[in-house]
């Protein structure tokens, strides 16, 4: 078997398709992304196609350090979106020519359904606690929410700690004890406010506390962790295992949030959560865009002994994949066909193109006009 042709179609501003064709038929998908540039990362898919075509899709590992070591910096997100995609779409091939889903081929699951969470909306706490209750009506046992919905000043008044942390009383009131509640704090915080803000959260038990400071500065994150019972989670933004490794090692968190379409694919995940299971790490994948990428993280993670949720509870490709993937009481269950189990009808596809770029742009402060991360 041969690699023929690798194919982009940009579906949204968050969701690049990856098709990777074969000289017997056989079709691989995956999820290349950068959740900004998906132009470049479509770009430099063609470049990993000028490499691959006439190779042989089931030689993953090869493929994967033939990439990822010749390229002259490590540490390229777009390049590393593009291998994580072709690498989902190598996995995809492989289980579909030996006719097992992925998760059997990385050594079978530990857990029979993978849990989810979805996300609860809002601004103010009435609205945020009526999000929080529709998902779970939805059959969500866990939500995640945004912390802080405006610009937070590297030491911030009290008056905006009260409006983060009334959002979430709100929702803790509104689904009760047996729920659990993330808050994604976006990095928005200084490692000053980090502390404060996390201790003010302490009496509403949170799952975790998401990226509350700058996923650059591993020491802060230590800082923090160490100042709060509240499980820390980062790494949205980190590529490969060489970028975790300093904060398994520091344990400067209790839950690992790798991205698959990020970190190099499903090869590359299933090394960072081994290696985060050395000290106790939890690993809760961030799945932040399309369906491909939550059915490799669901693949991925069936297998992990140290897994704790999965983000995407919601994107299980109705509509675009057949079967999509099955949700029930909080949980997806495992894929049962070959490969990622699934196909993907081409006029589906086709109806479903979206080429438009969208700038992310900044947050900028009301007061002073100065910026903020968004």
């Amino acid at each position: 078997m041969k690699i023929t042709r690798l194919e982009t179609i940009p579906v949204a501003q968050r969701f690049l398709v990856l098709k990777m064709h074969t000289d017997e038929g056989v079709v691989g998908y995956g999820e290349p992304l950068d959740y900004t540039h998906w132009r470049i990362v479509a770009r430099a898919v063609d470049d990993l196609a000028e490499y691959l075509i006439g190779k042989d899709p089931l030689q993953i590992e090869d493929h994967w350090q033939t990439f990822f070591r010749s390229t002259y910096s490590r540490s390229m997100p777009i390049i590393i979106g593009a291998l994580s995609g072709v690498d989902m779409a190598m996995w995809d091939i492989m289980g579909k020519v030996l006719d097992v889903p992925v998760w059997k081929l990385l050594g079978g699951s530990v857990r029979d359904r993978v849990r989810v969470y979805a996300h609860a909306g809002g601004n103010t706490p009435e609205s945020c606690a009526e999000s929080a209750r529709k998902r779970v009506d939805d059959g969500f046992t866990a939500i995640k929410m945004g912390g802080a919905v405006r610009p937070v000043r590297f030491v911030d008044t009290a008056r905006a700690v009260e409006e983060m942390v009334a959002r979430v009383a709100a929702v803790r009131e509104a689904v009760g004890d047996d729920v659990d509640i993330a808050v994604d704090l976006h990095r928005r915080l200084s490692p000053q406010m980090a502390v404060i803000t996390v201790k003010a959260l302490e009496p509403y038990h949170l799952l975790f506390a998401e990226e509350p400071c700058h996923p650059e500065n591993n020491d802060a994150l230590l800082t923090l962790s160490r100042s709060t019972p509240t499980p820390i989670a980062t790494g949205e933004r980190h590529l490969t295992r060489w970028s975790f490794w300093d904060i398994v090692e520091k344990q400067a968190c209790a839950v690992l949030q790798p991205d698959i379409r990020h970190v190099g694919g499903i090869s590359e995940m299933k090394k960072i959560a081994t290696l985060a299971e050395i000290r106790d790490i939890a690993i809760a994948p961030h799945n932040a865009a399309g369906p491909i990428g939550v059915s490799a993280s669901i693949h991925t993670m069936a297998t992990v002994p140290n897994f704790l949720i999965c983000e995407g509870g919601t994107t299980r490709g109705e509509g675009l994949l057949t079967p999509p993937l099955t949700f029930n009481d909080g949980y997806i269950e495992l894929p049962a066909g070959p490969g990622l189990g699934f196909e993907i009808d081409d006029d589906a596809l086709d109806a479903m193109r979206d080429e438009r770029f969208r700038f992310r742009g900044m947050w900028r402060s009301e007061e002073d006009g100065s910026f903020a991360d968004y």
